[in-house]
């Protein structure tokens, strides 16, 4: 992919390596000041927590990447209110349940200088339909047909009724990309073949990614004169690459960290995430309602707001948090009827996995207030890896997880049907109700919007009547910035961060 490495980006490598003597160092004088890179070539210097694992194929996670570099761009995407507004497609109209329509814009070109056109669409969306995997993004729906129906239009059907097929198209997984992107072998290269006003130029292995301005952007042409990526897995180094001045923008701060930066520079975004503990309904003790009731009695989640988390997320109030824009408005009455069981010497075993570094952590504070209230914990933590297929299969009475909300769709009823539905997938606590299936069919059959909202919250308040989970924490992830550059988005989906309109402080 080429030799090129920029100064700067080659000092943050060596941050990441170096990250205890930087720190170290720091100790002693100010720490923040100033701070940031700011360079006078009018480039961001970005720094990424992971790295590529996929060789940035849009079909894996690996695409979040490439949109948060402004680099793909889809036909669609949600806005900040979690709604869908045009982007490559200028309109669409849904023609029957069926059969969607989309109308291109006449005016953008690919990084590689051929036109976006209806062919080049249906070449992108088929390559997708056709991957194996393919993308989750298309989970739950097969579309039997992408059309060229006009030099700027596409018409796509699908076998059964998809709602969602417009929340599909706004996944960065279904980015569309010049025909020079795939290759034979199946593989997809993001390099110079995407839409967006940034093009990606050169990508060295898991190390650092370039982007430069794309002068012919259809939009607003970009105000930095491009971008400098460097993967720094390590938090610590992240941090403190911007008190060193090596970076303008860090993502993922973790907590321990942000009280060494200026206050100016932590930004905490609340996300679109959940921290819980499901509740196995199915086998064991928590069969019983009354011991599920007495269970979520006795869990007081804001003690772990200021321990654990250290200040960097919110008690939750239910399932969804306040990332979801509607939830607050629109929640219920959750509180529980049941009458609480008697949980004297009752043993329960209370799994998590330690691959996020706060669930060991919130297991012994949890712990610690289920046998205050007379149960008797015995804990499991393990990797994820060795534990997903028994956590899905009833084999812990209680799971401490973290899962995101809107998955791949932007849409939170999936996640609730993902886990709290007959069907569910991931459905941890086993849950199998008649009502909460009822609602979640019914709000599966209407597009996104009001409706959708209020069936959303309906599911929500009748699965935590049957206190299946216990909702701890909506936890924020701290975006640092220097200072050198302003219009940065703070996104709580993670699609967007360094955009067109990204501009320098002064």
């Amino acid at each position: 992919m080429g030799n090129r490495m920029t100064h700067k980006a080659a000092t943050l490598v060596a941050l990441a390596a170096s990250a205890g003597l930087i720190l170290t160092g720091c100790a002693g004088g100010s720490i923040g000041g100033g701070g940031g890179g700011g360079d006078e070539d009018g480039r961001i210097s970005l720094v990424m927590m992971q790295p590529p694992v996929a060789g940035l194929n849009p079909y894996s996670d690996d695409v979040a990447k490439l949109s948060r570099w402004s680099t793909g761009e889809t036909l669609v995407r949600l806005n900040d209110d979690i709604e869908i507004e045009p982007l490559l497609a200028s309109e669409w109209t849904q023609l029957d349940e069926l059969t969607w329509v989309f109308t291109l814009r006449d005016d953008v070109t690919f990084h590689d200088g051929t036109a976006l056109d209806a062919a080049a669409v249906k070449n992108s969306i088929d390559k997708a339909v056709a991957a194996s995997p393919p993308p989750r993004a298309l989970n739950g729906v097969e579309i039997t047909s992408v059309e060229a129906t006009g030099d700027n239009e596409i018409t796509i059907t699908t076998a059964e009724p998809d709602p969602l097929l417009i929340n599909r198209l706004a996944s960065p997984q279904l980015s569309i990309f010049a025909a020079s992107a795939y290759a034979d072998d199946g593989t997809v290269s993001p390099i110079g073949t995407g839409t967006g006003p940034f093009v990606l130029t050169e990508v060295e292995g898991t190390t650092t990614a370039t982007l430069d301005r794309y002068e012919d952007y259809w939009g607003d042409v970009a105000l930095a004169a491009g971008i400098d990526v460097s993967f720094v897995p390590d938090g610590a180094a992240r941090a403190a690459s911007l008190r060193a001045g090596e970076a303008d923008v860090a993502e993922s701060i973790p907590v321990s960290q942000v009280p060494l930066l200026d206050p100016e520079m932590a930004h905490s975004i609340s996300m679109p995430r959940t921290t819980l503990i499901a509740l196995n309904t199915s086998s064991g003790i928590f069969t019983d309602p009354a011991l599920r009731a007495a269970a979520r009695a006795a869990v007081d989640p804001s003690v772990l707001i200021d321990t654990v988390f250290e200040g960097q997320a919110d008690v939750a109030t239910g399932l969804l948090g306040p990332a979801i824009p509607w939830t607050t408005e629109l929640r219920g009455d959750i509180d529980s009827a049941t009458e609480l069981g008697d949980v004297e010497g009752v043993t329960i075993t209370l799994a998590t996995y330690s691959d996020r570094a706060e669930n060991p952590e919130i297991a012994v504070q949890i712990e610690k207030q289920l046998e205050e209230a007379g149960f008797v914990v015995e804990q499991d933590v393990r990797e994820y890896a060795s534990m997903e297929e028994e956590m899905l299969s009833g084999g812990f009475d209680a799971v401490i997880y973290s899962r995101g909300t809107l998955l791949d769709t932007g849409d939170p009823l999936s996640f609730l049907a993902s886990d709290f539905s007959c069907d569910g997938g991931f459905n941890i606590a086993r849950v199998c109700d008649e009502e909460v299936d009822a609602i979640i069919k019914k709000g599966q059959q209407v597009p996104s919007g009001e409706e959708r909202q209020q069936a959303t919250m309906d599911a929500e308040g009748a699965i935590l009547q049957l206190d299946a989970a216990i909702s701890l924490a909506f936890p924020s992830v701290v975006q640092a910035e220097a200072g050198t550059w302003v219009d940065i988005v703070r996104d709580p989906l993670e699609r967007r961060l360094i955009t067109e309109y990204t501009k320098p402080a002064n």
